[in-house]
C-alpha cells in the first residue's frame, strides 16, 4: 500500500505539472539573494529559471554571466520571451504584458517581433499559447494561467465565497503595518481559515498545484510539527501582520492578477527596462536540462549558485542524484563561491552527509562549507514571500 501510495501521489503532481508552465512569476525574494550575493563584474551565476524573473533581477547588478537552468522548457521559453520583449518592445508595450497580464495587440507583436529571437522550443510552445496575454476579456490576465495561475483562479473564486477578497485586497492599502494587522485579524483571518480550507489544502491535488510534491511536504511536516495548512496559515499571517506591502509583488499578483507601478518586480521598473534592453540582458544564457548535466558542460569555473527548494524532492526521491549534483557544483565552483537554497523544513539535514570528491580527496560537504546562519535567519525573517521553511547561504572557501 504505501509504494501504490507513493505512486498515485507521484502521479498526481506529474499530471499537474508534466505537460504545463508551472510558475508563470518566481516565488523567491532577488532582494535577499542580491543582498547575499553580492555580485559584480566578476561573478558567474548559475540559478534554476523558475519563471525567469530573478534571473533578469540579478542581470542588474552586472555579473559576468547568468547560466538560468530549467528542466521543464515551459519555463525556459517564459524567460526567452521576456527577454525577447526587452529586446524588441517599448517599455509600455513590455508593461503592458508582463506588468498588466496582457494586451490585445499580443498576437501581432509576437508574430512580427518576438517569435524570431526564441529558440525553436520556445517558438514551439508560444506558436500555441498566445492566448495567455491577448487578454481576450478586460479581466483576464498571464498570471492566471500555468499551474499556479489555475491555482490563483481558485482561491480568488474561494475568497469571493468566503466574503474576503475585498478586504484582502485592501490589504495593499493600508499605509501602515498597524492599519495591516487591523485589517487582517478584524476582517480576513477567521473568514479565510476556515476547516474547509484547512481540509482542502491537505490534498495532493492541490499542493500539486502550488509545486509542492508529497516529498516536500512530507519533508515540511517531519521537520515542523505542522500540517500545511498550519504552516501556511502562519506564513500568510507573518506576510500581511510583519512586513509592509506596499512593496510585496508577490502576493500582489495573485490577489489582483496584475502588478502595479509601484509595486513589481525589478525588471518592470521603467529604468531597469532600459538598462537590461542596454546589453545586461544578454548576459543570460538559457539552458533546458537538469542541473548537473548544465553545470558539467558549463566551460571554465562559477561563484554564485542559487538552488531554490528543489533539493527537498530530489533528496527524498532520488539521493544518488542529489550527490551527483553536489559533484558536478564542487566541480565547477572557485574558491570564495556562496550557494543559496532554500527548504520547506524548518532545517535540512541532507546536505551536509553528501561525499564528494575536492582538492584530491574524499570530503564530506559539511566541511567545505560555512554557513552564515545570522545573515541567512535575517534575510528569512524579512523575506517578502516567507512560503518557505528555512534559507542557506553558504560559502566555499578553499
Amino acid at each position: 500500500m504505501k509504494n501504490l501510495a507513493r505512486w498515485t501521489n507521484r502521479r498526481v503532481f506529474a499530471l499537474a505539472h508534466g505537460k504545463n508552465l508551472v510558475y508563470n512569476a518566481c516565488w523567491e525574494d532577488p532582494r535577499l539573494d542580491r543582498e547575499v550575493m553580492e555580485l559584480g563584474p566578476d561573478d558567474d551565476v548559475v540559478l534554476i529559471t523558475s519563471a525567469g524573473c530573478n534571473a533578469l533581477d540579478y542581470a542588474l547588478d552586472g555579473p559576468r554571466s547568468i547560466h538560468s537552468v530549467d528542466m521543464n522548457f515551459r519555463q525556459n521559453a517564459l524567460l526567452e520571451l521576456k527577454m525577447a520583449g526587452i529586446r524588441q518592445l517599448a517599455f509600455e508595450e513590455f508593461f503592458s504584458l508582463f506588468g498588466d497580464g496582457g494586451h490585445p495587440d499580443f498576437p501581432r507583436w509576437y508574430v512580427q517581433r518576438l517569435r524570431s529571437g526564441l529558440s525553436l522550443s520556445a517558438q514551439n510552445y508560444w506558436d500555441s499559447h498566445q492566448h495567455y496575454f491577448s487578454r481576450r476579456r478586460p479581466e483576464a490576465s498571464f498570471y492566471h494561467h500555468g499551474t499556479t495561475g489555475l491555482f490563483a483562479r481558485l482561491m480568488m473564486k474561494y475568497f469571493k465565497f468566503a466574503r474576503v477578497h475585498a478586504d484582502a485586497l485592501s490589504l495593499f492599502s493600508a499605509t501602515s503595518l498597524e492599519q495591516q494587522r487591523e485589517i487582517y485579524f478584524g476582517q480576513v483571518k477567521d473568514r479565510l481559515w476556515n476547516p474547509a480550507l484547512k481540509r482542502a489544502l491537505r490534498t495532493d491535488v492541490l499542493l500539486s498545484m502550488l509545486g509542492v510534491p508529497k516529498a516536500q511536504r512530507d519533508y515540511l511536516e517531519k521537520t515542523t510539527s505542522q500540517t500545511v495548512a498550519d504552516f501556511m496559515e502562519a506564513s500568510i499571517e507573518a506576510v500581511f501582520t510583519q512586513l509592509p506591502t506596499a512593496d510585496n509583488y508577490f502576493w500582489r499578483v495573485y490577489l489582483f492578477g496584475r502588478y502595479s507601478p509601484t509595486c513589481c518586480p525589478g525588471y518592470l521598473v521603467r529604468e531597469n527596462f532600459e538598462r537590461l534592453k542596454n546589453g545586461l540582458v544578454d548576459r543570460i544564457q538559457v539552458h533546458t536540462g537538469d542541473l548537473t548535466s548544465v553545470v558539467r558542460q558549463l566551460p571554465g569555473t562559477l561563484s554564485r549558485f542559487v538552488l531554490l527548494d528543489h533539493m527537498d524532492w530530489l533528496s527524498h526521491e532520488f539521493p544518488q542524484a542529489l550527490a551527483d549534483e553536489w559533484q558536478a557544483l564542487m566541480d565547477k565552483a572557485r574558491p570564495g563561491s556562496r550557494i543559496l537554497w532554500r527548504s520547506g523544513g524548518f532545517h535540512v539535514d541532507y546536505v551536509d552527509p553528501i561525499r564528494v570528491h575536492r582538492g584530491g580527496r574524499t570530503v564530506q560537504i559539511r566541511d567545505l562549507l560555512r554557513y552564515d546562519y545570522a545573515k541567512a535567519s535575517d534575510c528569512h525573517r524579512r523575506d517578502r514571500v516567507h512560503t518557505y521553511g528555512s534559507f542557506y547561504i553558504a560559502h566555499l572557501d578553499s
